[in-house]
Parts: C-alpha cells; structure tokens; sequence
C-alpha cells in the first residue's frame, strides 16, 4: 500500500490524496474477501454438497395408474362426461411416456333441448311439409313422424340423427415435471405437490351426420339431404397437451386435475355450414367434409393415481 502511495502523482490537494488513498484500500478488501469466499466455497463444509437432501422422488422408476373423469368445456349441442385411464411410466423423476384413453358419453345442451323442441317438435313438418319453415330447414333439421322411404334410421331426434359426438379416446402423452414444491393448508397439514405439461397425438372416434347429398368419391349419387338423417363413424387424428396440477397425500396415492386441448375439425350440428364449388355458393344442399369446422376442443379432468412400487425413493 505503501509503495502504491508513494507512487502517486504530487497532488497540489492533501484531500485529493486522501480519496485516492481511501478508494485503493477499498480495492484491496473486496479482492481479500472475495478470495475468502472463494475459498469457503472450494473448501468448507458445503463443498460438493446437493443443494437438497432426502428429496423424495414420487415418479422415478414407477408406473402412475390414474382413473380420470373428464368433462369437455365450451360444447355447443353436445357435452361429454368421458371416464378413462391413465398409464404413465417415469424413467426419472421429471420424464415420463405414457397414454390417457377414455369413452365418451354424450349429453344435449340446453341449445340441443330448445332446438328440439322448437325447430322439430312443434315445426311438425310431417304434417305439414309444404310449409316455409319445413322448406328452409328440410336439409338441416330431421323430422319427427313417419320415415321417408328409403330412410327406416330415422329417430326425429337431433342426438340420433344428426348431432356429432365424441365416442372414445387414444392419446400417447410425453409427460415432463419442471416445477414441484409443497403445499401447506392452515400450517398443520403439507403434502407434495408438482406441476406437469404433456403433449401428444390424440385418436378420437367421431360419430356425425353421414354424407348426403352431391356425388361421392367413386361418382356414384348420395342420397338427397333432406330425406337423409343418419349417423356414421370416422377417427380424427389430432394433437393433445395441456398443463396437470399433482398431489400426493402418500408415498403412493395421489389425486389431482388438468386441463387438456385437443384441436380438430368436425361438424358439430350436422348442417350445411359451407358451399363448394369454384365460387363456393351456399347452400349447396350437400353435407359433407366441406361442412367441417375448426374446434379448439377442451376438457378439465378430475383423477386419483396409485404408484407402483408403493415404496418410495429418496436422495441422500
């Protein structure tokens, strides 16, 4: 420090001499106490040491068995209550492969229910066929009464005849765990908690209005809409993620809930949503993939979940 000093340029100020003393001082602490903590940090009792012990792994080398029941959100004709399972194996404590699969039940909305009532049960077009209302809605509505030849499917219901549907559910899901903690209610009772996103290809079996009206693919004629109201089947290929919120009240049970999408197109309602053709007229009297539209579908899910092996594992 010294020899620094005696270094320094005359200052005309003995106070300009002062600061610069003070300051190279400051300099020559923070270097020491920095090489004191360099020091600690290579050499003390911390060196080398997890930053958590006794972490206990609720995933890791397990399977997760998780019924789930499942409900759609946002349903224009037709909610779903869907009741499936989840399988999911965990290699390591924040990835795991595995697939959720479930059958949908179907139940009409209020919409479904007044549309019923009003635009088939009271329009009474078997009585009265000529009539304006049954002219403009005879290729969108089904109609209670007698069958048309040709048609014995009929029911005169919306939910039979022409309503689409979810029907059953495959979806291979990656699984990874960023974030976990604890919980803590009124300070007395804690339990694990994690936050997991998934994401995957979703098979979902559909049932919607058959195809009517126009030609199909090999030229032959369809039936014309308005005496054709039936339902088919067909698999929609889509993607599935969303975001699971987990519990675990034991080392091997658990309970939880998550929200998924499942983007995809479909017709809903059965109708003649769009034209074809070069300059796409509307109506065209056909119902068929062209009357598809984009759904952001979604469901919230509710689920407990058993882990085997029920002996858990820890960290040192």
């Amino acid at each position: 420090m010294g020899t620094f000093l005696s270094r320094l340029p005359r200052f005309r100020s003995s106070r300009a001499r002062t600061l610069v003393a003070a300051a190279a001082a400051t300099v020559a602490v923070v270097s020491a106490s920095t090489a004191d903590a360099q020091e600690i940090l290579l050499t003390g009792p911390l060196a080398g040491a997890p930053a958590v012990r006794k972490l206990r792994l609720h995933r890791e080398g397990r399977i997760e068995l998780a019924p789930t029941v499942s409900f759609t959100l946002l349903d224009e004709y037709q909610r779903h209550i869907i009741p499936g399972l989840r399988v999911t194996y965990h290699p390591l404590d924040w990835l795991g492969f595995g697939v959720w699969g479930g059958y949908g039940f179907g139940i009409q909305t209020n919409l479904a229910d007044e549309l019923q009532k009003v635009g088939i049960e009271d329009r009474r077009c078997a009585d009265n066929p000529s009539s304006i209302g049954c002219f403009l809605t005879e290729v969108n509505l089904t109609r209670a009464g007698n069958n048309p030849p040709g048609d014995p499917a009929r029911t005169g219901t919306l939910g039979g005849d022409q309503l689409g549907a979810m029907t059953w559910f495959v979806a291979p899901e990656v699984t990874a765990v960023p974030f976990r903690g604890k919980i803590a209610l009124f300070a007395s009772v804690f339990a694990d908690a994690d936050i997991a996103f998934f994401a995957g290809p979703a098979f979902v079996g559909l049932r919607e209005r058959k195809a009517c009206g126009g030609t199909d693919d090999n030229g032959a004629a369809r039936p014309a809409c308005a005496d054709s109201f039936s339902l088919t089947d067909r698999v929609a290929i889509a993607p599935t993620f969303g975001l699971r919120l987990n519990f675990y009240a034991t080392d091997f049970v658990g309970f939880g809930a998550e929200f998924r999408g499942f983007p995809f197109s479909w017709n809903t309602a059965g109708f003649d949503n769009h034209g074809t053709g070069q300059d796409n007229a509307f109506p065209d009297q056909k119902v068929d993939g062209a009357d598809s539209e984009f759904k952001f579908n979604t469901a919230m899910s509710v689920y407990a979940t058993i882990a085997i092996p029920t002996k858990i594992k820890t960290t040192e």
